[in-house]
């Protein structure tokens, strides 16, 4: 079983951390300015030599530096190299690590999208505040959108479905139960908040595709994946509620494996407070169940935060390797906290912990991994290795460089619009005002005989099936959609072949349903 180097213990012992045990989850904690974040660049790192994807969310934007080697000439590099020579580092260079930089704004990276139907009803009613009554309203819409092949895509899609609720609401309520004009315009005030702050971008397609997430470069090295969450936390609910939506999308998509040689992917949640705060005790239970199920997919999950008691007890219990930077003692609940920290290992009788832990210095932590039979290692004072890459952020030209080089180039850059619920709501509404003028014209029982206007999902998809030759590779292509992973694919030519374009059309109601079905699973 391969390992990672940590650092070396207060007896000149190797800490390190089994690959076969990553997918057990762990925590990265301790006040700031104490060293989290170099240590979780270093095991980003060595993750990544091992062949193991990563996923990073960078709160501080200094994290983008981890795609560049460092250099003698930069700023704390006396530190690393004085670190490396006390480890017994011979072999310690700098080096780079292949990196993807993501952005849901788009404006560092590849911009971050989903579907307003793979997020679902009940992460987006977390996400805008509502309460029971409300997020019953929405997800009868979302029901309603399902039952009439009405993609939800972005936020002008869930904008039109509420105006159309709103105006039908009395049909809505006799077919599927009490849909209020009053929660209906709660919801839209919530959105129109929500959309102000810039998250509609993250709502349309291309929406992302998790295989993006794990992959390994030529050389056999795991893809650093980047997020830039430095603008994204000023709507701390936003950051959370995407990095759960992640996880759950990472749940549904990946096989069960068990437990690997090494992980599939391994996510670090930075900031890792923001995803309980406020969160409903029943919430908290879901997550803990997603964070224990995913470990049968290979992914691990490393939480990262200042205060080990920021993460509930149930989810605490599910994290199995521990790195605990240095935690201050200034009051009461400074003081709980280091106790709650120092009952979470594993008794080292030559160790006061709970006093160690106000002693540490930076780039120094209380180290316990799980060992080959699963128990946890007697925890250790450890200096932390440095890393190999970058301390620090990457300039605006390299930033782009990094861009042009990545895998995932030109496939989310350009935004693409296809007709969804708000198109065909439009359309509706058109028919409608024509009709009634015709009525009023013609009288209703001429109208009557005359042929519908709105064709069905199927009619609309053959003719534009017409622009293109069935037998076309892309055709082709296309009209196995159906039997491919259930959900939106984005379409990335401007016609399809008519099978292509149904099967498009009725990808994104089925797939909706069935990972809502998942996610709402996990969170009841």
């Amino acid at each position: 079983m391969g390992t990672i180097f940590l650092g070396l213990g207060a007896n000149g012992e190797q800490q390190t951390l089994d690959l076969g045990r990553a997918n057990r989850h762990g925590l990265i904690a301790g006040a700031t300015g104490t060293g989290k974040t170099v240590t979780l660049q270093g095991m980003a790192e060595s993750f990544s030599a091992q062949g193991v994807p990563v996923f990073v969310a960078d709160v501080k934007g200094d994290l983008s530096g981890i795609s560049m080697a460092g250099s003698p000439n930069f700023k704390h590099a006396d530190k690393l190299e004085g670190r490396a020579k006390e480890l017994g580092m011979d072999d310690y260079a700098y080096s780079d690590n292949p990196a993807v930089f993501w952005d849901l704004y788009g404006e560092q990276g590849h911009p971050v999208r989903t579907t307003i139907s793979e997020m679902g009803p009940l992460l987006l009613a977390r996400l805008l505040d509502l309460n029971e009554t409300q997020e019953g309203v929405l997800q009868i819409i979302f029901r309603y959108a399902d039952d009439n092949g009405l993609l939800l895509l972005n936020f002008e899609d869930l904008q039109s479905m509420l105006m159309y609720a709103s105006q039908n609401a009395s049909e809505l309520s006799g077919l599927y139960g009490n849909v209020s004009k009053q929660s209906v315009g709660a919801i839209q005030r919530q959105l129109l908040s929500f959309e102000s702050q810039g998250a509609d971008k993250f709502f349309g397609e291309p929406a992302l595709e998790i295989d993006d997430f794990i992959k390994t470069d030529e050389q056999g090295r795991g893809y650093i994946n980047v997020l830039a969450a430095d603008k994204l936390m000023r709507s701390p609910k936003l950051y959370a509620t995407f990095l759960l939506w992640l996880l759950a999308e990472l749940f549904e998509t990946l096989p069960e494996v068990g437990d690997p040689e090494k992980p599939k992917l391994v996510f670090f949640f930075d900031e890792a407070h923001l995803l309980f705060d406020d969160a409903p005790k029943a919430l908290e239970e879901k997550i803990e169940q997603v964070v224990r199920l995913i470990r049968s997919k290979g992914v691990g999950v490393f939480f990262v935060t200042q205060n080990p008691i920021d993460i509930p007890a149930e989810v605490a219990g599910q994290l199995g390797n521990r790195v605990q930077h240095a935690l201050r003692a200034f009051t009461p609940k400074d003081k709980k906290a280091i106790r709650a920290a120092a009952d979470t290992f594993r008794i080292n009788p030559d160790l006061d912990v709970e006093q160690a832990i106000t002693e540490l210095k930076v780039g120094e932590a209380l180290v316990s991994t799980l060992l080959d039979d699963g128990a946890p290692s007697i925890v250790q004072r450890t200096l932390i290795k440095p890393p190999r890459s970058r301390l620090g952020p990457v300039s605006a030209k390299e930033r782009a460089i990094i861009n042009s080089i990545s895998p995932a180039e030109g496939k989310y850059d350009e935004e693409v619009d296809r007709e969804s619920a708000e198109e065909v709501l439009l359309a509706k509404a058109t028919d409608a005002v024509e009709t009634a003028k015709e009525v009023e014209a013609n009288g209703k029982e001429e109208v009557a005989k005359q042929p519908r206007k709105s064709t069905s999902i199927w009619e609309k998809a053959l003719g534009r099936g017409t622009k293109v030759a069935i037998g076309s590779a892309a055709g082709m292509a296309a009209a196995k959609v159906l039997g491919q992973k259930s959900r939106a694919n984005p379409m990335r030519s401007g016609v399809t072949s008519a099978a292509g374009s149904i099967a498009t059309d009725l990808a994104g109601p089925v797939a909706g349903r069935f990972v809502r079905n998942l996610i709402g699973g996990l969170m009841r």
